[in-house]
């Protein structure tokens, strides 16, 4: 039996970057819980105060397919290279010819910047007949991933 995934962002500031990750994967934020009409009627209920209010957040793909993703605030900044990245599959340009790949290297460029517009930002882009094509970013915290 395969389990359940969900990936996890050490942040700043969990909102804002759950906000750029939201666009960057076309997820939404997690509804709240039943019962509640919204998230501030919910934490209200369990006692969490307006200075708390940013320790987490969470994201759902809409469509319910993909792994939630949570965003937790700790107090430290990022150091070093992630040694885990996300690949945003926005196109898949691996084994196609030349002509499809640029056409797709070019979708995967569009949405770099939209995602450059949101605050991440380009550190590479990378198109290898025999390894593909695709966009080394960074959010804005910092944390590496590639739009492909």
């Amino acid at each position: 039996m395969a389990l359940e995934v969900q990936v996890v962002f050490d942040a700043g500031s969990p909102r804002a970057l759950g906000t750029f990750w939201a666009l960057a994967l076309g997820y939404v934020e997690e509804p709240p819980p039943a019962g509640f009409d919204d998230w501030d009627a919910a934490l209200d209920a369990w006692g969490i105060g307006p200075e708390d209010r940013d320790m987490a957040y969470a994201l759902v793909d809409p469509q319910g397919a993909g792994p939630r993703v949570f965003f937790q605030r700790v107090p430290e900044g990022k150091t070093a290279k992630n040694r885990v990245h996300l690949d945003v599959r926005y196109s898949d340009a691996q084994g196609v010819d030349r002509e499809d790949r640029a056409a797709k290297l070019a979708a995967a460029r569009r949405h770099a910047e939209t995602l450059v517009a949101a605050g991440g930002r380009v550190l590479n882009e990378v198109d290898d007949p025999r390894e593909g094509a695709w966009v080394v970013m960074a959010d804005p915290e910092g944390n590496e991933f590639c739009v492909t």
